[in-house]
């Protein structure tokens, strides 16, 4: 078995309160969940609202396949307009590791 996780963090465009930044993040989230069937969420820079940081996460039998879906994830936040991908950092795991 092999898991798979990104976090990106993200700078935001024009925005000028938390709530105009819940408006642009989740329908991301949203959306990476809905495409790739991959469990996604805001986890970090929830009080900074022109910063954000999204991590996804995966587990396959295949280590491709994680890979190919990360890549994926990746690609589409990054295709956004209204957010820059600062960095993105990933880690893949399998349940022999220790």
């Amino acid at each position: 078995m092999w898991i798979g996780w990104i976090e990106l963090d993200l700078l935001l465009g024009d925005v000028r309160s938390l709530k105009q930044k819940r408006s642009l993040v989740r329908p991301i989230v949203a959306e990476v969940k809905r495409r790739f069937d991959v469990s996604a969420a805001e986890v970090g820079h929830q009080d900074l609202y022109r910063r954000t940081l999204v991590g996804a996460s995966v587990v396959s039998a295949d280590r491709a396949h994680v890979v190919e879906v990360l890549d994926a994830v990746e690609k589409l936040v990054a295709w956004h307009p209204e957010v820059e991908v600062a960095s993105a950092h990933r880690r893949l795991l399998t349940s022999e590791d220790e």
